[in-house]
């Protein structure tokens, strides 16, 4: 091989050390510091990485379907594209993570903290996302089609044009001060189980109930 082109890694065993294209599938890699790691384009599916410290890295296109990440750090990565699938990511930490068009169909995401995070096109479908936080995070072009959003915290949530709540569970979700007037799959139903407030710009025909501002949870 010539001089100063390195051969790519592609299928490393789970000692390996971190690096783009990696393969860690279903590999054991809980509760180890890999803060600022470079991952893009790995296969971390089926891997656990619980109480793993996965702040700064880089996962852009990394796939990670089926994942068991439970209190995991994701804080400030780079996921673009990334698929997390299926993940079981009970209270992990995805707060400022830019996750733009990535996958998280179908994951188990209770109280997982995605506060600030840039979620643009991100496609929560099928998702468990109760308690979940989203305050100040970009939700716009979100899919939260068929999603349990109960008690979810989407306040302060930058939502910039057609965000997907079709068929999604909103019992108690907040939902105060957002503009949801070009949501789309909203039912009344929905909006009666929610919390809103004076603020809530709703789409067109709906209106807010009686029971708005809903009490401090």
């Amino acid at each position: 091989m010539a001089a100063g082109f390195a051969s790519p890694v592609l299928s490393a065993d789970c000692g390996s050390t971190p690096s783009a294209g990696i393969d860690w599938g279903d590999c054991n890699k809980k509760n180890l510091m890999l803060e600022g790691s470079d991952f893009q384009g790995a296969n971390l599916a089926d891997a656990d990485l619980s109480l793993t410290n996965l702040s700064r890295t880089n996962l852009v296109s990394a796939n990670l379907e089926k994942a068991t990440l439970v209190r995991a750090w994701f804080t400030n990565a780079q996921a673009g594209k990334a698929n997390f699938a299926k993940i079981e990511a009970y209270r992990s930490g995805f707060e400022n993570v830019a996750a733009e068009g990535a996958s998280f169909a179908g994951a188990e995401l209770q109280r997982a903290n995605f506060n600030g995070a840039k979620l643009t096109d991100v496609n929560f479908e099928k998702a468990e996302l109760g308690r979940a936080s989203f305050r100040n995070a970009t939700l716009t072009g979100a899919k939260f089609g068929l999603a349990n959003l109960s008690r979810a915290d989407l306040g302060g949530a930058t939502i910039e044009g057609p965000v997907s709540f079709d068929r999604a569970f909103m019992f108690l979700t907040r939902i105060e001060g957002l503009d949801l007037s070009a949501a789309t799959g909203l039912e009344q139903a929905q909006i009666d189980l929610a919390c809103g407030d004076a603020k809530t710009k709703l789409p067109a025909g709906m209106t807010p109930p009686d029971s708005w501002p809903c009490a401090s949870d």
